[in-house]
């Protein structure tokens, strides 16, 4: 498996991406009391085209503990309204000043930077209001909601990136940061996310303490390795596949795992870390094909 080279691994699971795309285009229909320009500009934001990682990560979780795809559904659309609602505020001028997101001008550019502001705010609202409303029963949806609060929050999402951008700004060339630091700013930028959506779907599921404990582990070296694949595509991307421009990462002086391993035993690291995340997640049988399947496309994807 290496990334970046070689033909473009495809999914076999996209059907999930049908779902997951209906569910989150009936959860924004909302009514007159939404003003039209909000509304068009959080299903710009939320409805772009996207991988889904997140909410496939959120049904293929519940799945592989034996639960039912469409009761986890409310999970993965609200996991994918909180990612979709940090990558609009992560692009504005005052975060990582992005103009292009998935191959289109990013929201403040496409609308205006007070829109997208909104729009961030009304999607994690939203998420948390489908969660509470739509899982059954009540003690499930209380539990899924602390459980993408807490990675949403200052401890793990938000906590992450103020910590990317205090690295940035502290101009880590000096050589007083390393991978560690690296790693514990990203087990709570992006890993936080990606384990969640493997617990929600648990949840959902009603998981024993085992099988959770496998989707967690799953889980923490999947979001690595999607991010330091995140890292060497930045470096060595193709711009049209990416939907993004690139080497944003140096040019915000920003600490990456190419910066500091180089290209090669970064692609060696991903890929130690998603054969550990396979082995991980052996005691689902073959209920686990899936999760294994979105592991390895993880680290050979091109975008």
């Amino acid at each position: 498996m290496a990334p970046l080279s070689g033909p473009r691994p495809a999914l076999k699971t996209d059907g999930y991406r049908e779902r997951i795309d209906a569910a989150l285009d009936r959860a924004t229909q909302f009514d007159a009391d939404c003003p039209a320009r909000l509304r068009e500009a959080i299903r710009y934001a939320l409805l772009a085209p996207g991988k889904r990682l997140r909410p496939r990560l959120v049904l293929m979780a519940c799945e592989a503990c034996g639960g039912d795809v469409d009761a986890a559904m409310p999970a993965a659309c609200a996991v994918e309204m909180v990612h979709a609602y940090s990558l609009v505020h992560d692009d504005l001028p005052a975060m990582d000043d992005d103009d292009l997101r998935r191959g289109r001008p990013t929201c403040h550019k496409a609308f205006d930077e007070a829109t997208a502001i909104l729009v961030g705010d009304a999607l994690l609202a939203r998420a948390f209001d489908v969660m509470a409303a739509e899982l059954q029963p009540a003690s499930v949806a209380a539990a899924c909601c602390a459980i993408l609060a807490r990675a949403a929050g200052a401890t793990a999402l938000v906590g992450g990136q103020a910590a990317d951008l205090e690295m940035a700004a502290a101009k880590p060339d000096d050589g007083s940061a390393g991978v560690s630091e690296l790693k514990a700013i990203h087990r709570r930028k992006t890993g936080a996310i990606i384990r969640a959506s493997l617990e929600l779907g648990g949840c959902v599921a009603g998981s024993s303490a085992e099988e959770l404990a496998a989707l967690v582990g799953y889980g923490e070296r999947v979001g690595l390795a999607f991010q330091i694949v995140d890292d060497l595509l930045d470096v060595a991307g193709d711009p049209a596949a990416v939907g993004k421009r690139l080497s944003k990462d140096a040019d915000h002086n920003k600490l990456t795992f190419p910066r500091l391993l180089g290209r090669e035993v970064s692609r060696q690291e991903a890929h130690k870390l998603t054969d550990e995340a396979c082995a991980m997640i052996e005691i689902f049988g073959s209920r686990a094909a899936p999760l294994i399947e979105l592991a390895k496309f993880v680290c050979t994807r091109h975008a």
